[in-house]
């Protein structure tokens, strides 16, 4: 940690003009002045190590009249991320582009340009992304109201205290849910169009060959099985090759943080669930781990283990799922998945029994968890990670990992080298298969996971077959991380002090992370010391993973994008949000 701080403070010195330290209380990092942020970033990068872009939001600051753009930037080498921001006026939002020094920060800045109005001068397709093109406003802006706007926070005073419930929509001048901006006609109104989507595809290239074939553009999806859900690619094909291709999403949008910024810190803890739904536990923890740090609370030792015990848990719920989904995608219809689904049930059964539900668990609590194991869960967890998980893991590799039809298919195929995986932000299975060993539980450990040993996988060839390998691997190890938890839990308490509805969090700023099934999974949460979060945003892995599809699919074949969307991993609930 001494080397980090000694490192960051050159950078004050390198840019004494430009760069100051965040001073406000409860803040960390840096302030970088808005005409020199690509300057500072490419000395970030090229010369202290920085080469991994994490995070870029923003955060409305309304009654100062700014917005700032927060960039969370780590090293792929590991340590914790180095904070950088830069303060704008929020009505003339322009801050330059990263994505040129960091292509990851393509969808983020998007992102940020569509629910906050930043624009980012120098971006190559700076276009909505969750919201459609003609949408009215920026909805994480703190002036804007949605049709059914009540209060700013909740609980709403018709709730709770009072409890005249009441129906919305009765009394809302909007009626159905609509509210039109000032001068517009719904009866003249012409939508419009995906001109710009389609005109970002690659252009024809002449060459030389005797035969001449059109360049024709297909939609896959958004309603298609093989997409994993409500999400669509736009591809330019030649023939049966794919050309360029461009990922559509927000198809499944609700404005998550929208929702989590009326929220009450804790009443927030439920709606985590609903990002990943295949991995609760572990949005959980992410979110946790950031209030925690805003509370400067730490968990009892019993309590940090039982986070660990579902964490993992949750990563082979994950893991077997996605071979199972992506031999589904190779042609394998069913028979695979419901083998997966055979162990995955059995610890739904176990997440059940701590917490009521089987994947919406919202058993986290800031300073512990909901409630301590049942009686025979622990003996049940023994069972599991010493005697059936191995067997069975060990069957799934026997039937697949050789299986001629899986090797042909999945070798080669959409590859994505070691310099592209950091450069793209991707995080997870995606960036350890390329050949980068970078896992958050040992590159900047939390909870307890500096205490346990296990290795991290990785795999180097980049492909589809690495990114199913590499899932396997980890099984394994959070058997390993399984094995020695349940050996070592100890007893005591399971909650820090006594369970409350309502916390005091104080002001200030944090990031909590953890390393998630899919990678990097981020809550930046900054409190202006009221019941709700001023800002919430979630970094979501399955968001961030597509960046380099494009990449990854060009020069394949239409089956073959199948079957790279499928390796990535993504759930549409987090995607969307």
């Amino acid at each position: 940690m001494s080397e980090a701080i000694l490192t960051e403070s050159e950078l004050v010195q390198q840019f004494p003009e430009a760069v100051s330290p965040d001073t406000r209380k409860g803040y960390e990092g840096y302030i970088v002045a808005v005409d020199h942020l690509v300057e500072v970033a490419t000395h970030l990068r090229d010369h202290m190590g920085y080469d991994y872009l994490s995070s870029v939001t923003a955060v409305d600051y309304l009654p100062e009249g700014k917005m700032e753009v927060v960039y969370h930037i780590r090293q792929s080498t590991g340590g914790s991320p180095l904070v950088l921001k830069v303060q704008t006026p929020r009505d003339h939002c322009v801050v330059p582009s990263l994505t040129p020094i960091y292509p990851g920060a393509e969808f983020q800045e998007r992102e940020a340009w569509d629910l906050l109005g930043v624009k980012f001068e120098g971006h190559p397709d700076l276009r909505r992304i969750l919201m459609w093109e003609g949408f009215h406003g920026h909805p994480l802006r703190k002036d804007w109201r949605e049709g059914y706007f009540e209060e700013e926070s909740k609980p709403f005073k018709s709730r709770w205290p009072d409890g005249h419930i009441r129906r919305s929509e009765t009394v809302n001048p909007f009626g159905r849910n609509v509210d039109y901006p000032a001068g517009f006609d719904p009866e003249s109104f012409v939508p419009q169009t995906e001109t710009a989507l389609y005109a970002g595809l690659a252009q024809p290239e002449s060459d030389d060959d005797d035969i001449q074939t059109d360049q024709v553009i297909v939609n896959l999806g958004p309603q298609h099985p093989s997409t994993h859900g409500v999400f669509r690619m736009v591809v330019k094909l030649e023939g049966e090759t794919i050309v360029d291709l461009k990922p559509v999403m927000g198809y499944l949008h609700r404005n998550h943080e929208k929702i989590g910024e009326r929220n009450t810190f804790l009443q927030n803890m439920p709606f985590t669930d609903r990002l990943d739904y295949f991995c609760s536990m572990s949005n959980n923890f992410g979110y946790a781990l950031a209030v925690e740090k805003l509370m400067g609370i730490k968990p009892p030792e019993r309590a940090e283990y039982i986070r660990v015990m579902m964490a993992e848990l949750t990563r082979i719920v994950n893991h077997v799922a996605a071979i199972g989904f992506l031999l589904n995608d190779l042609g394998a219809y069913f028979t695979p998945i419901l083998y997966a689904f055979e162990e995955r049930e059995l610890i739904l059964d176990i997440f059940e029994a701590v917490s009521g539900s089987r994947m919406m668990c919202n058993y986290f609590r800031f300073g512990g968890v909901a409630r301590d194991l049942p009686e025979g869960v622990l003996q049940k967890v023994k069972e599991l990670v010493f005697e059936r998980l191995p067997r069975k893991i060990d069957e799934l590799d026997m039937y697949l990992t050789h299986n001629e039809i899986v090797r042909s298919r999945s070798e080669g195929v959409g590859v994505l080298t070691p310099e592209q995986a950091i450069a793209f932000s991707t995080v997870g299975p995606v960036l350890r298969a390329s050949g980068i060993p970078y896992d958050l539980r040992r590159a900047d450990p939390y909870s307890i996971y500096d205490r346990f040993d296990f290795d991290v996988a990785v795999r180097y060839h980049g492909d589809v077959y690495d990114r199913y390998l590499l899932r396997l691997d980890e099984i394994h190890q959070s058997i390993r991380i399984l094995q020695q938890v349940v050996k070592g839990i100890p007893e005591g308490p399971i909650q820090e002090g006594k369970p409350q509805y309502q916390v005091r969090v104080p002001p200030g700023e944090a990031y909590g992370y953890v390393e998630g099934p899919k990678g990097e999974l981020g809550y930046y949460v900054v409190s202006n010391g009221k019941p709700n979060p001023w800002r919430y945003h979630v970094r979501a892995p399955s968001f961030i993973n597509l960046t380099p599809l494009a990449t990854m699919c060009k020069g394949q074949k239409i089956a073959d994008v199948i079957i790279i969307l499928g390796s990535i991993d993504i759930v549409l609930g987090e995607t969307d949000r």
